[in-house]
């Protein structure tokens, strides 16, 4: 009886143990990530600034943040992917305004709602498909590829109007439609933020638990190691470039909503604050690191630096300033924490 006893107190302990030894890995998980990290900095900055000025936590100041960071987050969750296989894409912005374009064109020449969103999502993909292909199967360079069609698709934004500005309002009911579909605000939230929730939870989880997402990983860890182990290395490159591009296409959907009008330097630059977003949180531009939520919480931190910098009453000038110091601290913190 003594002996049982002795065994079962024996038992507990190591249960004990075991449940505690857990704990403390979750906790060495959590604390030795840069989306962490990157959290108790924006959160950080929300305290200082409700201290700073009392407009920064108004209900108006909060719905324009989450609004504005959104369309730059949407393509941030599709960038991760390609950079986690140790690739760039530099034609997001480009893409975006394409899209809008195109989109708005579609709806301006008496087009249901529902075509310009096709188009839009379709001019995406192809724009994706032509990247990979050229990447993944001619073995191009991403960084000269997505360089070749950032210049192709702002030349054909051009040449879509003649670089006049493409308006959405008085054009008729569809393009009311279209409106009211990408630009409201369900439940008091704008559309564009609960477009990202979405997205980001799919891609995430997709990320996490299914075969592409290990093999996504797999590319970025060995890409010649992926290829022996019977990864479809070529066919997962070209499916993140058209996933890159697609979020580039939604968010260029969810933009010309919200604007009105389509115009020709849509989304110029973007790509840098989009890329910036990603490696800000965690993503490794080396390959292999990276997650939906980084990208997510790298664009937030972004957009509230610049909010911040506002209210503060800061030239905003100093915005890149402020946004390049961060990027170096991110990039240091990684380099720490290894």
């Amino acid at each position: 009886m003594a002996q049982d006893v002795e065994t079962q107190a024996g038992g507990n302990v190591a249960i004990k143990d075991m449940l505690h030894n857990k704990e403390a890995t979750w906790l060495q998980i959590m604390l030795s990530s840069q989306p962490f990290w990157i959290t108790m900095s924006v959160l950080a900055i929300v305290v200082v600034m409700s201290f700073v000025n009392e407009n920064f936590l108004s209900t108006g100041n909060f719905f324009n943040i989450t609004r504005n960071f959104s369309f730059i987050a949407v393509m941030a969750v599709g960038m991760t992917t390609v950079i986690i296989t140790a690739g760039i894409d530099l034609s997001v912005g480009s893409t975006l305004g394409l899209v809008a374009m195109a989109s708005a064109v579609t709806i301006s020449n008496g087009y249901p709602m529902e075509a310009a969103i096709a188009v839009g999502i379709a001019t995406s993909l192809a724009v994706g498909f032509v990247n990979g292909v050229l990447i993944a199967h001619l073995r191009l360079s991403p960084f000269i590829v997505t360089l070749g069609t950032l210049s192709i698709a702002r030349s054909l934004t051009l040449i879509l109007t003649g670089a006049t500005p493409v308006t959405l309002r008085r054009v008729g009911e569809e393009a009311d439609r279209f409106r009211e579909a990408l630009a409201g605000t369900p439940l008091g939230v704008s559309t564009p933020v609960w477009v990202l929730l979405v997205l980001t939870i799919v891609v995430a989880f997709m990320l996490r638990y299914t075969a592409w997402g290990r093999h996504v990983y797999a590319i970025g860890g060995n890409e010649q190691a992926a290829r022996l182990n019977g990864v479809p290395v070529d066919q997962v490159k070209v499916s993140v470039y058209m996933l890159s591009a697609l979020t580039a296409g939604i968010s260029g959907l969810l933009v010309l909503a919200w604007a009105g009008s389509a115009l020709s330097n849509f989304g110029q630059t973007w790509e840098l604050r989009v890329i910036a977003s990603t490696v800000i949180g965690g993503a490794n531009l080396m390959g292999g690191v990276g997650s939906a939520y980084g990208g997510v919480i790298g664009a937030a931190l972004i957009e509230i630096i610049r909010n911040s910098l506002l209210l503060a009453g800061v030239n905003t000038f100093w915005q890149g300033t402020f946004v390049g110091l961060f990027i170096l601290f991110a990039v240091l913190l990684e380099k720490v924490r290894k």
